[in-house]
C-alpha cells in the first residue's frame, strides 16, 4: 500500500496544496490499489487510469492549486450521472455506451474543487435495489466479501471501505447512500431537497433522489459535500450547541423486526449524546399508515418509467422487467399521488418542533449475501430481501429531509453497526456537527482489519 493510500481526503488535499506531494503521485497510488483489489470487490464499472493521471497532472499545473479544497483527491463517481467523455450505463447493459458530452453539475463542481475522477462505480440496474449486482459485476462488502456492499451506491461504499478512494460520490433515492454506508462502516449523508443539484434520470425519482458523499470520516464527507453543494460553509464542521435529540427504534413500516444490535446502537448513541450535554429523550415520529404505501408505490412505479425506454432491448435484466411490470400495475392501481410529500412532512412536523434531531436505526438487519440476483431474474427474492433489511431510510427521501448514517463500531458478527440521524430541511450542518461529536466520542475503525 502506497504512502497516500488510506490517508484522509483532508490530509491529501492539504499536502497537494502545499506541494508536499503531487496529485499524480496520489492518484497513481490509488489506481494501483484499485487494480489490486477490484477483481475481488467489484466496486468499479470503469477505471479511468490514463485520463485520471492526465487530469491529476492538470491539477498539479493549476495556478490556483494552493486554494483548491479537494486538491488531488481521488473521487470515484457513481455510474448513473454523466462524466464527460465516458459512457453512463446506470448498471445496465441495455443503456447506450456512447460517451457523455459534459459533466453532471456535481462532477463539474468536484473537478473545480481539485478532485480527480478515478473511475465510475457499480450500482444495480437502474439503481433499483439496496444491493449491487449487475452486468458490470457484484459489489462485495470489504468487511465480509460474502455479503453485499449494499446499494444502490454499493460500488462507491466498497471502494471507500477498502481504501481504493478516500471519499466517493453516491446518490440516494430511498437510502442508497445510507444503506451501503451502514453496511460498510462509513459515514454517508443524503442532503435535503435542493441543497445539491440532483438531475438523476428523468426527475430524480419524483425528486426523492439526492447526490451526496460517502467517506471514512465526517470531515472528509463534509469537504466533499461542500464542493457538491457549492457551499464552503459546510466544509467547516462546527461544534453544535446543546441539541434536543429524539431516540426512536420504531420502524416507519408496521411489522418490521429490527435486529437487537441495531436497537442497542441507538441506545448507545443516545448515551454518548447525553455525555456531551445534549438533551436526549425517547420520542417517536407519528408515521402515518399511508406513508409506507406512498414510498412503495414510488419504488415500483418510478423505476418502471425509467425502464420503459429499454424494454425492447433483450439485455435488460429479467429482474428489472418484472419490477417494471409490477410498477405499471401499481401505477394503475395506486399511483404516486401529488401532495404526499407535504402531507408526510406535516405528519412528522410535530416531532421536529419538539426535537432538533432524530436518532434511529439505519438498517433493520445485517447485509444479505452478495448474489447475482439480477442476471438470474430473482425478483421476488430481491424485493423481499430489500424490504426486510432496509426499510428504515426511504421515508426521509419522501420528506426531502437531510439524513446521515453514522458508524457505531462493530457488532458481534464482525460487521459494522450504525445509527441514522435525521433533521428538518436546512440542517445539514447540524447533522455533520453531531456526527463529528459521535466520531470523537466513539471512534470507529476506518477500514476493516484486512484492508487497514
Amino acid at each position: 500500500m502506497g504512502e497516500w493510500v488510506g490517508r484522509r481526503a483532508t490530509e491529501i488535499a492539504a499536502a497537494v496544496r502545499a506541494g508536499k506531494v503531487t496529485a499524480v503521485e496520489v492518484v497513481r497510488e490509488h489506481l494501483d490499489r484499485i487494480d489490486a483489489l477490484d477483481d475481488e470487490l467489484g466496486a468499479f464499472a470503469r477505471v479511468r487510469r490514463d485520463r485520471a493521471l492526465a487530469e491529476a497532472a492538470e491539477v498539479d499545473a493549476r495556478a490556483d492549486r494552493a486554494e483548491l479544497p479537494l486538491a488531488g483527491v481521488p473521487v470515484p463517481v457513481k455510474d448513473n450521472v454523466p462524466v464527460a467523455g465516458e459512457p453512463m450505463r446506470s448498471g445496465s447493459a441495455a443503456t447506450p455506451d456512447a460517451p457523455q458530452e459534459k459533466d453532471h453539475p456535481v462532477v463539474a463542481r468536484l473537478r473545480a474543487a481539485g478532485a480527480v475522477v478515478v473511475g465510475q462505480t457499480n450500482l444495480p440496474e437502474l439503481g433499483i435495489y439496496p444491493f449491487t449486482d449487475s452486468a458490470f459485476g457484484t459489489s462485495r462488502n470489504p468487511w465480509d466479501p460474502s455479503r453485499t456492499a449494499g446499494g444502490s451506491s454499493g460500488g462507491a461504499a466498497a471502494a471507500v471501505a477498502a481504501g481504493m478512494a478516500p471519499v466517493a460520490h453516491g446518490n440516494d433515492g430511498a437510502g442508497s447512500i445510507r444503506i451501503p454506508a451502514a453496511n460498510c462502516g462509513l459515514f454517508g449523508i443524503k442532503p435535503g431537497l435542493g441543497v445539491v443539484p440532483a438531475e438523476i434520470g428523468a426527475d430524480a425519482w419524483d425528486h426523492m433522489a439526492e447526490n451526496g458523499p460517502l467517506a471514512t470520516t465526517v470531515a472528509d464527507a463534509a469537504l466533499a459535500l461542500a464542493a457538491m453543494a457549492d457551499d464552503p460553509s459546510l466544509a467547516g464542521v462546527a461544534e453544535p450547541g446543546r441539541t434536543r435529540i429524539a431516540l426512536s427504534v420504531r420502524p416507519p413500516v408496521a411489522g418490521v423486526m429490527i435486529h437487537p444490535e441495531f436497537r442497542r446502537a441507538v441506545r448507545e448513541a443516545g448515551a454518548a449524546f447525553v455525555g456531551m450535554g445534549h438533551h436526549v429523550v425517547r420520542d417517536d415520529p407519528d408515521y402515518p399508515l399511508w406513508a409506507a404505501t406512498a414510498v412503495v408505490s414510488r419504488w415500483f412505479a418510478l423505476p418502471a418509467a425509467d425502464a420503459e425506454q429499454y424494454a425492447a432491448d433483450p439485455r435488460l435484466e429479467k429482474r428489472t422487467r418484472r419490477h417494471a411490470r409490477a410498477g405499471r400495475l401499481v401505477a394503475r392501481v395506486r399511483p404516486p399521488r401529488p401532495g404526499e410529500r407535504e402531507r408526510f412532512r406535516a405528519a412528522v412536523a410535530p416531532l421536529f418542533e419538539r426535537r432538533d434531531v432524530l436518532v434511529m436505526p439505519t438498517l433493520a438487519r445485517y447485509a444479505p449475501a452478495a448474489r447475482s440476483w439480477g442476471v438470474a431474474g430473482a425478483w421476488v427474492r430481491s424485493v423481499g430481501s430489500a424490504m426486510l433489511y432496509a426499510p428504515m431510510t426511504a421515508a426521509w427521501n419522501l420528506a426531502g429531509f437531510p439524513a446521515a448514517s453514522v458508524p457505531m463500531g462493530v457488532g458481534r458478527s464482525g460487521l459494522p453497526l450504525s445509527v441514522q440521524l435525521v433533521a428538518a430541511p436546512g440542517r445539514e450542518a447540524l447533522l455533520l456537527g453531531l456526527a463529528a461529536q459521535l466520531e470523537a466520542a466513539r471512534p470507529w475503525p476506518r477500514r476493516p482489519p484486512r484492508f487497514a
